[in-house]
């Protein structure tokens, strides 16, 4: 069975439901982009989250908070790929159920995404949200407080994704016989290379054709080459969070690679990619934590 959303760091003294403070730190992120004059992607919920969990209150959530702006690892660059990574994976999701014809969308490992809240999804959507009970009960508190109104029917199904999930989600209305979009964001990297294999393999079997699936991965051979990466240093000396005794440092399966000989269509980007496309965002630098991520989007053809 896969590991939990975040192995081995389950949460932080003091933040409700034992939410991580990688969620945390993603979610100030989206909240630095949505008030840049340039920003990628807008989520007006983010710093509410930020805002409300005793560990990250006083973090920024715009970058007129932060001393050297831009110019900071942390809040600059490494918040600017957040925002991009928001963009892009709105992006699909959004045109795997507006021109792909998928109305079920599944979120694994959902955090603290609004994406239920803040995209405009086509009549028909349903979006299921799999996470830890915890991690779920206070997003709810959060939005409940906010009066925050889904534009789609949510299905939060709280489960750790070492149980049965896949039981937990056909209770909770998921048709296999449907085609279905699903949503890995910031999750594999943190498993073992059995569970990313398992989850994987897991989401094809339950993936009717006409099903689409994104995902991140990080490629490198050895994470501890980038130890003194900026964006590491900088995560660890500002908000305390080590990101290389979180991540697995086992060896990588091919998903996409696997995915691709069972005949789904895959294809494989850096950031970087979309940094030029977009014409804003991370670009590499020497010493770069972000050289081995890779987003890869992947669609089931129909019979």
């Amino acid at each position: 069975m896969v590991g939990s959303t975040t192995p081995r760091h389950t949460g932080v003294e003091g933040v409700e439901g034992g939410i991580g403070v990688t969620a945390l730190l993603v979610a100030a992120a989206r909240a630095i982009e949505t008030h840049r004059h340039d920003t990628l992607a807008r989520d007006l919920y983010a710093e509410h989250f930020v805002l409300a969990a005793p560990a990250s209150a006083d973090w920024p959530v715009r970058i007129q908070q932060v001393p050297d702006g831009d110019a900071n690892p942390l809040w600059g660059r490494f918040a600017r790929y957040f925002g991009l990574r928001t963009r892009v994976l709105d992006d699909f999701l959004l045109q795997s159920v507006h021109k792909g014809g998928a109305r079920q969308v599944v979120l694994l490992g959902a955090g603290l995404d609004a994406r239920a809240f803040r995209l405009d999804w086509p009549p028909g959507c349903v979006i299921f949200e799999i996470d830890r009970e915890g991690v779920l009960a206070f997003k709810h508190k959060v939005l409940d407080g906010l009066s925050a109104t889904p534009k789609a029917a949510r299905v939060p199904v709280p489960i750790d994704l070492r149980g049965d999930w896949v039981g937990a989600l056909a209770d909770a209305g998921f048709d296999r016989a449907a085609p279905s979009v699903w949503l890995a964001e910031g999750l594999l990297f943190y498993l073992p290379a059995v569970a990313e294999t398992y989850l994987i393999d897991t989401v094809e079997r339950l993936s009717t054709g006409g099903s689409a699936l994104a995902f991140e991965v990080k490629l490198e051979k050895d994470l501890l080459e980038y130890r003194d990466s900026p964006l590491y240093t900088s995560t660890t000396r500002q908000i305390g969070i080590d990101l290389l005794t979180l991540f697995d440092r086992g060896p990588r399966p091919d998903s996409a690679g696997d995915l691709a000989r069972k005949g789904w269509s895959v294809s494989v980007h850096t950031p970087f990619d979309f940094t030029r496309h977009h014409g804003r965002g991370p670009l590499p630098e020497q010493n770069d934590a972000l050289a081995g991520n890779r987003w890869v989007f992947a669609n089931k053809p129909r019979p």
